[in-house]
């Protein structure tokens, strides 16, 4: 019999995420509800959530979650955090025992800044010394697995319905002012606790539906700038594209999703002259990050959400607001079902992103 990861399945997945622009923190409750209507776009092989301002109380540490395969795994990290970084606190990620769940890996959590002598052996920043720290324990410490390093934030996921791992992690026990989450439906790689979705990178986390062709030239690109793809599957590097282009490169936004997402050259063509070239610079400047295929995706960061298709629109998005909140999710349905009247409703075009800032408001 042929294990998942063995054979191709065509489907789709589902995304949904939610923003308060005053920063106002509501329960997971509302993103379980929205993300479980849309239960026949997974399979069951993956499910997750991410969410900003959980962590007030420890809001300037890193909160590093991990998975752990065995013991060693843990004792082995916890040897490298004890020599890179002051550890404020190390814990267990609360959890309920539920019969859905079944295999679940060591789930531990740390809150930790790096050692100063170590930011100036090394003469990184805090944040590049983080980012580093992480590639090397996913690809270095055989059986463990940093899935979500930023401060005051945090991403819960692992293999089953969402809703299964919503109530496996207790997530309705928790408050952020984000929202986002993700049910999943693997084609090429294999549904494995690691593989599901948020992805995230110190506050970025990416959920994602569609599938990514132009991988390859991706994950060689980004090589190229010391990130390492080792999770085998393609979201991973849209999280490490964002990373890239808006905190190393400290490009605009609407400048890295024209990278990402950008315009065909027969539409750059046809725009005024001041436009094409900057589109044509974009082009020819960040070609590997260009992002082929159909998708659509929402990326969390802790000042703000944004929403993207890709540029013929291939993958379904929609997007609401109501008040001070802003939804976007793969179907109506999912925004509908928390969200009983929203003011306005509207359907992202291909290549046009959903920008979301706390009290800013709404940028398309």
């Amino acid at each position: 019999m042929l294990r998942e990861g063995q054979v191709r399945i065509p489907s789709g997945c589902a995304i949904s995420g939610f923003i308060n622009k005053k920063g106002v923190r509501v329960s997971g409750t509302d993103i379980i509800n929205s993300i479980a209507i849309m239960k026949e776009r997974g399979n069951g092989l993956g499910g997750g959530f991410a969410a900003y301002g959980i962590y007030p109380d420890r809001k300037d540490w890193y909160a590093f979650h991990l998975f752990f395969d065995d013991i060693k795994a843990k004792e082995d990290t916890e040897h490298f955090l004890n020599q890179n970084f002051e550890i404020l606190e190390s814990e267990v990620i609360p959890t309920r025992k539920i019969s859905s769940i079944q295999n679940a890996p060591i789930v531990w959590r740390y809150f930790v800044k790096p050692l100063e002598k170590r930011l100036r052996d090394t003469e990184k920043t805090e944040e590049d010394f983080v980012v580093d720290s992480v590639m090397f324990i996913n690809s270095q410490i055989d059986g463990a697995y940093v899935f979500s390093s930023g401060k005051n934030m945090g991403a819960f996921k692992g293999v089953g319905y969402p809703e299964d791992i919503g109530e496996f992690f207790r997530i309705d026990e928790y408050k952020a002012y984000i929202w986002t989450a993700h049910s999943r439906f693997p084609t090429n790689t294999p549904g494995w606790w690691g593989g599901a979705h948020p992805f995230t990178l110190l506050d970025w986390s990416i959920v994602h539906n569609g599938e990514i062709s132009s991988y390859g030239t991706n994950y060689r690109y980004l090589e190229m700038f010391g990130y390492k793809c080792t999770l085998r599957t393609d979201t991973e590097v849209m999280a490490y594209l964002f990373d890239l282009l808006l905190r190393r490169h400290r490009l605009p936004v609407e400048i890295a999703t024209k990278a990402l997402a950008a315009p065909f050259w027969s539409v750059i063509d046809r725009q005024s002259e001041q436009e094409r070239e900057k589109l044509r610079a974009i082009r020819i400047v960040y070609q590997s990050c260009l992002v082929n295929g159909p998708f659509s995706i929402i990326l969390g960061f802790s000042n703000g959400i944004l929403a993207l298709n890709d540029r013929i629109k291939l993958r379904p998005l929609v997007a609401a607001q109501k008040g001070d909140f802003v939804y976007v999710a793969s179907e109506e349905s999912a925004i509908r079902e928390i969200c009983k009247d929203p003011e306005k409703v509207w359907m992202p075009k291909g290549g046009e992103a959903v920008y979301v800032t706390l009290d800013e408001g709404v940028i398309v």
